[in-house]
């Protein structure tokens, strides 16, 4: 059931409960959660956080907690599937869903007791009617009716003969009510997209209350600009979203903008501007950004011998000396620095980038910390997927939880270093890909797979990071390939996963076209290919389009695939 009061319906029952959060693993799902531990600080609200970063998680977090709490609050996860069918909760159990999946569940959405959906009330959500996905049981127990016997009197025989029609044309109507239900429900599930980001959500929950500061803003930006980072909205919800926060932005920080009310140095602010779409170029080196950002890099075709040369023609056209743009940022002239974006810009232009702008906020605080939100999004995204192991499984989690607040630049600053790192084992891996012509087509898809042995495939093992290679590869292909056809088409990649048990990762991306509404068909389409032959698959990521496969198995599962979507 959807909440539309989320103050009354939600928040004031919560807030005299033991409440029990289970948050998934994405940059989001922490913001949204920030938003909500700050709200529960406010007002002295007990709760238990649990990490969860799939299905498997989230049933084992439930059972071992469900004796003790009867509220459940669960953050980018559970929307999209059945939860009453998965976690076969008591009947005086309660969850609230702060998703942004989609579509969601129809069983969640008529459920009027146990599950609530905080959603914005002005997303497009589709969802069918009641009556063209559930009966009545009256309806059914009169369908299944015995059927009297016909050695009756004549006078009743005619009676009879007209119940048997009656109930002959009721089958009938059932059969084509189920055909319609069966495809009402393909065309609604058929594909997976996103809607309004959670941290937004939560934000408008603070805004209401009267409780939103500047940090939780800042949250809700940065839960915004991960789903734009990571592809999962189209540019147009991404600007008319920035429009809403853009308003708040101007609400919280107008203090600045006359000297008699400026505020400390020291005090946080947050601005509205027009920046590069150039990956941590403020705490990188301009060139390092150039060649490890996907736009720069797929449009200047960086990875051949003919893209390094365009990269030094495009540094000339700027007028930047190399020695500038090969050092820090914050170490390069302060004459360059000024008018840098308008030069980038304006050569951008000339070589087919016409779409290096990029609407954004960026947080100051203090002389030395400037941060734009995708700064954060890159470093949170990477603490939260560092393969090197410190200690139990949600240590990450907490690092990445951590980063988040600005009392812990440490580890935003260790985060920083680690997505310097992600972003150039994703270029070369991109890069080697295209060279050895490890992407080929299928048919209906593009495939590739990385081998045992590839530098950085552990770190491919993640599926944030697996995720935003294949998107990144894709783009690249799109730039690199001739083959008209090719460009209009999907991709599938697949990664070692567990060698010693013999599983791959594999996802699948829709395709790289300016009109894409970002919606994929894979995950449905993964479901069924899995179904058809056997395949020994895991469907344990909220996000349905990733499964782990058996490595056997992958031969087989993919010629289902290239059939079923042929």
């Amino acid at each position: 059931m959807f909440v539309s009061d989320c103050r009354r319906e939600f928040y004031d029952l919560i807030a005299t409960q033991r409440v029990l959060l289970l948050v998934a693993s994405d940059v989001d799902a922490l913001c949204a959660c920030k938003i909500l531990q700050a709200l529960f600080q406010c007002d002295h609200v007990q709760y238990t956080l649990v990490p969860v970063s799939g299905w498997q998680e989230l049933e084992t977090a439930f059972l071992e907690h469900k004796d003790q709490f009867k509220y459940f609050v669960l953050i980018n996860c559970g929307a999209n599937v059945d939860l009453l069918e998965i976690l076969q909760p008591e009947e005086d159990t309660f969850f609230f869903v702060c998703d942004s999946h989609r579509p969601i569940n129809v069983v969640n959405v008529y459920n009027d007791t146990q599950i609530k959906l905080l959603v914005k009330q002005d997303d497009d959500l589709d969802v069918p009617a009641y009556d063209d996905i559930f009966r009545d049981e009256e309806d059914e127990e009169e369908d299944s009716e015995n059927e009297s016997d016909s050695s009756e009197p004549l006078e009743k025989r005619r009676r009879f003969e007209e119940e048997v029609i009656e109930r002959t044309m009721k089958r009938r109507q059932r059969r084509e009510w189920e055909a319609r239900r069966r495809e009402i429900l393909f065309d609604y599930e058929q594909y997976e997209y996103h809607g309004t980001s959670s941290a937004m959500v939560m934000f408008d929950l603070a805004w209401i209350m009267s409780k939103d500061l500047n940090d939780m803003l800042w949250w809700a930006i940065v839960g915004l600009t991960d789903q734009w980072v990571q592809d999962k909205i189209t540019q147009m919800k991404y600007v008319t979203d920035i429009g809403v926060l853009q308003r708040h932005v101007s609400r919280h920080n107008h203090r600045n903008e006359d000297e008699e009310n400026s505020l400390s140095i020291d005090c946080m602010r947050i601005a509205f501007e027009y920046d590069l779409r150039l990956a941590l170029y403020q705490h990188w080196s301009l060139y390092e950004s150039l060649c490890n950002t996907s736009y720069t890099s797929a449009s200047l075709k960086l990875w051949s011998v003919q893209g390094q040369k365009r990269l030094q023609e495009f540094l000339a056209d700027m007028g930047l000396p190399l020695k500038q743009v090969k050092q820090k940022f914050n170490s390069m002239d302060m004459s360059l620095k000024e008018n840098l974006r308008e030069m980038i810009e304006e050569s951008a232009n000339k070589f087919g980038m016409k779409d290096l702008r990029v609407q954004t906020f960026s947080i100051h605080f203090g002389f030395k910390n400037k941060f734009s939100a995708s700064d954060i999004v890159y470093a949170t995204t990477s603490l939260m997927e560092n393969i090197e192991k410190e200690g139990p499984e949600t240590t990450n989690f907490i690092k990445a939880l951590d980063s988040l607040s600005r009392g812990n630049l440490d580890k935003l600053h260790q985060g920083l270093d680690l997505a310097k790192k992600q972003l150039r084992a994703i270029q070369q891996t991109v890069a080697s890909c295209i060279c050895t012509n490890l992407v080929i087509s299928q048919g209906p898809f593009l495939y590739c797979s990385l081998m045992e042995g590839t530098p950085d495939v552990k770190l491919f093992s993640k599926p944030v990071s697996l995720c935003l290679l294949s998107k990144y590869l894709l783009k690249s292909f799109v730039c690199s390939t001739k083959n008209k056809r090719c460009k209009l088409l999907p991709l599938v990649m697949a990664a070692p996963m567990d060698v010693e048990q013999g599983t791959v990762i594999m996802v699948g991306i829709p395709p790289e076209t300016e009109s894409s509404d970002k919606k994929n068909f894979f995950g449905r389409a993964f479901e069924k290919a899995a179904e058809s032959t056997s395949s020994r698959t895991l469907h344990n990521h909220f996000e349905m389009s990733i499964i782990e496969l058996k490595t056997e198995d992958r031969s087989k599962f993919l010629d289902a695939l290239i059939s079923l979507l042929s």
